[in-house]
């Protein structure tokens, strides 16, 4: 008689704390990059967000958030700075993320554009001061980190 394997698959952010990044990207007229996340993303679907994704095993901070906006958005980075980690609850799917997000700029010239629309439904440049709503968890955190950081920088 042939066993059948019981084993499920363990899901990041779910059965165990997901390790993810993020990117605050900042054109020339210090608008951010956000985009729309779809009715098929992990969590927080048609809520707009700073971009990012699950860090693999054995992959730095870094090359995660680098390869992510590369995957979803054929552009590449220039990471500026790192701010501090966060505690991203999603208390409504019960999923727990520890996320790291870098405030960064597309480097050249490059345009992003949308490559896998079942992640993600619209993008766009907002002003800090009229972004769009609903916004995720995680990028009020993160907004919030990055204008305390200002504020204290001055």
């Amino acid at each position: 008689m042939e066993q059948i394997s019981n084993k499920s698959v363990m899901k990041p952010g779910i059965d165990y704390i997901g390790v993810s990044v993020g990117a605050l990207i900042f054109n020339s007229k210090g608008e951010i990059f956000l985009s729309l996340r779809s009715q098929k993303a992990k969590n927080e679907r048609g809520h707009w967000e700073a971009p990012g994704g699950a860090v693999k095993f054995g992959e730095t901070l870094e090359h995660a958030i680098s390869r992510e906006i590369k995957e979803e958005y054929g552009v590449e980075l220039i990471l500026l700075e790192q701010l501090p980690a966060q505690n991203h609850l999603i208390p409504k799917e019960h999923q727990h993320w520890v996320p790291s997000s870098f405030v960064s700029r597309v480097k050249g010239t490059q345009k992003p554009k949308i490559l896998e629309p079942d992640k993600c439904d619209a993008i766009g440049w907002f002003k800090l001061n009229r972004l769009p709503r609903p916004l995720s968890i995680i990028t009020k955190l993160d907004l919030k980190a990055f204008k305390k950081r200002s504020r204290v920088s001055r």
